[in-house]
């Protein structure tokens, strides 16, 4: 077979799906450099602002200082520092588990996770639009893997009265393309009715929603019936890394049997000692606070323009255009007036569903917002019929 990889970068370009490293000068923030120029930002997942926060910066210093820049080892050599112990208890009680582990990366943690938990023989429901790390996961674990429409209960419920060996019911809580929820009381009830464990992925619900920014998990009172809380420090906590919060018994198969855990250098410690900042920001006023911009932010933006359902429920609004070269082109208009607005397109989502991605900060000014809904009004990007429900 023929290396030519060019003819493929060709065809990338031709379908609009090429993909391009943009290089920022600035820190990550409501307002980014990008080749001289300033840009709004509304593309990032630093829903409450913390990425460049001076109180995250100082925690983050404070925790090199005490514990050097590295950790050195994995964590099951000599890697596992005091702080990695301290934010995993802090996770725990933030989520209402016996347990938590942390990994490198969010992506990092369900593929160590279900194939540590599954095998041949057991079976994995995987909601359609679940992130890439969750299908991967379910493939990588060799379990059998059963895909159900989004968010479609009924289908959902027939693949369970069939499902062989351990079986695992797997979805994210908001899902990060289109800023909807997952009927979690629903899924909570059939996953106990036929006696399967459900993996929760919380990272765009983490920090945005529920009391003390717990997750959609605590909003609804569920914590207790969820066996395995996955989640990210990247994106309303600031930082870097990923958790799974569950039982003692889980984390403990873990530390054994997590690849993904045990064969990668541990979290830098500063890292860890600053996400145990973070969280208490996130628990406290302060977080509240951000919350209440945030939220501000979103209901303001479906009220005057009509993108989805009015009411809070995410930081994500998604205008879908269909098109992968219209979608292009509308993020490059944008651009053009000054706002950062990613463009995504197929395989983050299905063909013909290409979409401008909105995502809001409690970061933002309430004059930037308005200037994104001005910049969409004079391009005529506002067809709230073809904008996803929420």
């Amino acid at each position: 077979m023929s290396w030519e990889i060019r003819p493929q970068l060709d065809q990338l370009r031709a379908e609009g799906l090429w993909r391009e490293l943009r290089v920022m000068d600035s820190p990550q923030g409501p307002l980014l450099e990008h080749e001289g120029k300033s840009f709004v930002n509304f593309s990032s997942n630093d829903y409450l602002g913390l990425a460049s926060c001076d109180v995250l910066k100082a925690a983050l210093q404070d925790g090199a200082a005490r514990y050097g820049a590295g950790s050195g080892a994995s964590r099951l050599v000599c890697g596992s520092l005091r702080p990695h112990a301290e934010l995993e208890a802090a996770l725990a009680d933030f989520k209402g588990t016996e347990g938590a582990l942390t990994f490198s990366s969010g992506f990092a943690v369900p593929m160590g996770t279900l194939p540590a938990l599954l095998g041949p023989g057991d079976t994995v429901l995987l909601d359609k639009l679940s992130h890439a790390c969750l299908v991967d996961a379910a493939r990588l674990s060799g379990a059998t893997l059963r895909v159900f429409p989004h968010n479609h209960l009924e289908k959902l419920e027939r693949l369970l009265q069939t499902a062989k060996g351990r079986v695992l019911i797997v979805t994210e809580s908001i899902f990060s393309m289109d800023g909807d929820a997952a009927p979690l009381r629903e899924m909570v009830a059939l996953k106990e009715r036929y006696g399967a464990w459900l993996l929760l992925d919380e990272a765009h619900a983490v920090g945005v929603l529920g009391p003390q920014g717990r997750g959609l998990a605590a909003e609804l009172g569920l914590e207790g019936r969820i066996e395995l809380q996955m989640g990210t420090l990247s994106k309303a906590l600031g930082l870097s890394g990923g958790y799974l919060a569950a039982s003692h018994a889980v984390v403990d198969l873990l530390i054994n049997r997590a690849r993904s855990f045990i064969y990668t250098t541990a979290p830098p410690p500063a890292v860890a000692h600053a996400a145990l900042t973070a969280l208490e920001m996130v628990r406290g006023e302060e977080g509240e606070r951000r919350r209440k911009l945030l939220r501000a932010h979103v209901e303001n933006v479906q009220t005057k323009v009509g993108l989805g359902n009015t009411g809070f429920q995410s930081a994500i609004l998604p205008l879908i255009l269909g098109d992968e070269n219209a979608a292009m082109a509308a993020s490059a208009a944008l651009r053009s007036a000054g706002l950062m607005v990613p463009a995504i397109r197929y395989p983050t989502v299905a063909r013909g569903r290409a979409r401008l991605r909105l995502t809001f900060s409690a970061a933002h000014l309430p004059e930037q917002v308005e200037r994104l809904m001005e910049a969409l009004k004079v391009l005529n990007l506002l067809h709230p019929a073809e904008a996803a429900c929420h």
